[in-house]
């Protein structure tokens, strides 16, 4: 103790001195950004009366007491999450937002709010109700803005990798299939079926798709999800597709749902939707091969009316492709026919009514894959319905599962490029456009709320007035900025927007959720998961199965009793020396 008091008096003048000689003075720089706010703020006030669309604050908006009640409820719900949740996890569901960044989160929730008739900003959408959140850093080790192959590789198998590749760790070079063989890295699902639980994969994109697929296969690329795919080198070296490896390599997944037929379907086979032919070379029918490889009750669907008469009860495995490649957009969805394909919250609910009926638990693995082709191709309609969609599958999970012995974590690989700027007033239509007054914009044109910082967005005009030929960015006055098909504007022409570098959010709920914290590695995820459902090397954590207990307490199969002492004896130490005098 004597040494530590110097220590602390040092720290406390330090801090002294920082706090109140190391605020730098303003330099000009910083007072004219002051005052051109100020301005900028001016502007809007003026204009105001002539909003689109103006939300005025509620009156209860206006006092004090309504900001400081609404405080106090989130410090009591701070305060009771104190008691932490340390029970073992029987069950996991991992929510992957395929390209969910942080501005598709926050635009996603007013698009909600606004959708009910309220101004949006709000809303609270089912991911933002999960308690305990974190960053996560989404870099490939060779890539500073990543791709969803090496992305879901960190997340799911907890170990980061090169972009492009599945399933393996660093030493695997993109495109070389030599360079993968003895470097596999087993995922999560691997970990979960060898415990003995039943595992599922839900995507709204190809079930051979990059987030998927690093679930269940290794692959030096991506890109090899039929035969029909793979390169010289890989066939000269024995690497087998994707959609092969599901089928015959993988560990035995019980529910799989997703697009993607044609990966799994001969050249010389007609597709009974499309009409079109499949991707395989070698005349193999996997998906046949498929349901004669299981013993217990398996069904194939691929369609929404006979998905919606599978049986949980009487379904042990089940496979769904309902389309050749991807599944549709929510917003091209026809919710007027009774066969359309089922979204992914009814495929999440399939999924967890039959994998709960093991007692041992289960994985799952929800990705809503079209959240991220939907900002690629520029249309933020498309994108941010899908995470609506993707919402109302964490939603699903949370009513079917106790929160006592079900983690759930909801994340993204990576982010995109959607900007959410302007100012834009209270309640202001997502897809609008910004009211403006030329001596805001120098062209003295309208711009949307939502904008790309690339992509096919990108179009300039030209305008000739007399002798002046002016080139201009489009004129989207008249231009219905919420269908669909838009497409918005971006800085950069590029025939497909690309991924954003920034962190992701972690949102998670249940057994040790708590362990999301501060900014993390991606990979964090993965060893977060195993070790709240004492998987692979976090076996050793977990004693014997005990009285099912409250959450909160030591609950069903609770860790040993040296972590709670651990903590115990750290935080009495600190108290002491808090409490001794100097």
């Amino acid at each position: 103790m004597a040494t530590i008091r110097p220590i602390a008096r040092l720290f406390l003048v330090a801090v002294f001195i920082a706090t109140a000689f190391g605020k730098p003075a303003a330099n000009d720089d910083s007072t004219w950004s002051e005052v051109d706010h100020s301005a900028q703020l001016a502007h809007k006030r003026a204009r105001s009366a002539h909003a689109q669309s103006r939300t005025a604050p509620t009156d209860q908006e206006r006092t004090p007491d309504y900001w400081t009640n609404m405080a106090r409820a989130s410090i009591d719900e701070a305060l009771r999450l104190q008691t932490l949740n340390t029970n073992v996890a029987k069950n996991v569901v991992l929510f992957l937002g395929d390209g969910m960044g942080v501005s598709t989160v926050t635009t996603a929730r007013i698009l909600k709010g606004q959708k009910a008739g309220n101004p949006g900003e709000e809303t609270v959408l089912a991911m933002d109700s999960l308690p305990y959140t974190a960053m996560s850093k989404t870099y490939n080790i060779d890539q500073q803005v990543p791709d969803s192959a090496g992305t879901a590789t960190a997340f799911l198998c907890g170990v980061k990798a090169e972009a492009g590749v599945i399933g393996v760790d660093g030493r695997t070079r993109y495109g070389n299939c030599s360079s993968s063989k003895g470097h596999e890295a087993e995922s999560i699902i691997v970990h979960a079926e060898r415990a003995g639980k039943s595992t599922g994969i839900v995507t709204t994109a190809r079930v051979t798709h990059a987030t998927p697929a690093s679930a269940y296969a290794h692959s030096a690329a991506r890109g090899w999800e039929a035969d029909s795919d793979l390169s010289a080198e890989a066939r000269e070296n024995n690497c087998t597709d994707i959609a092969y490896q599901l089928v015959e390599e993988a560990p035995d997944v019980e529910v799989i749902l997703g697009g993607g037929r044609r990966m799994f379907t001969p050249r010389t086979a007609t597709d009974p939707e499309s009409g079109n032919n499949g991707d395989r070379n070698d005349g193999v029918d996997l998906i046949q091969r498929w349901q004669d490889g299981k013993t217990g009750r398996a069904s194939y669907v691929w369609n929404g009316t006979d998905f919606r008469n599978v049986d949980p009860e009487s379904t042990d495995y089940l496979l769904g492709l309902f389309e050749m490649s991807h599944m549709k957009y929510s917003a091209d969805r026809d919710l007027t026919d009774p066969a359309e394909e089922p979204t992914i919250a009814d495929m999440t609910r399939k999924a967890i009514e039959i994998l709960q009926k093991n007692d041992n638990g289960f994985f799952l693995l929800v990705e809503g894959g079209r959240i991220d082709h939907g900002h690629h191709a520029s249309q933020a309609v498309k994108a941010l319905e899908d995470t609506l969609a993707f919402d109302d599958a964490v939603q699903v999970a949370k009513d079917m599962l106790d929160p006592s012995d079900s983690l759930i974590v909801v994340t993204a690989d990576h982010s995109h490029t959607l900007t959410f700027a302007g100012y834009p007033d209270r309640g202001h239509p997502i897809f609008g456009q910004n009211v403006y007054t030329p001596d805001d914009v120098w062209d003295g044109l309208p711009y949307t709320t939502l904008l790309y910082g690339n992509g096919a967005g990108y179009s300039l005009v030209e305008t000739t007035n007399g002798n002046v030929t002016q080139v201009t960015r489009q004129n989207v006055t008249d231009v219905n900025t919420a269908d669909k098909e838009y497409k918005q504007q971006s800085a950069v022409p590029l025939a497909s927007e690309t991924h954003g570098g920034e962190d992701v959010i972690i949102m998670a709920g249940g057994p040790m959720a708590h362990l999301f914290h501060g900014v993390q590695e991606q990979h964090y995820i993965a060893h977060v998961m195993m070790y709240a459902a004492c998987l692979g090397e976090y076996t050793e954590h977990c004693d014997k199965p005990s009285t099912p207990k409250p959450v909160g307490s030591a609950g069903p199969a609770a860790r040993g009793s040296y972590y709670t002492v651990a903590l115990t004896t750290i935080l009495y130490s600190l108290l002491l020396m808090a409490a001794t005098p100097f």
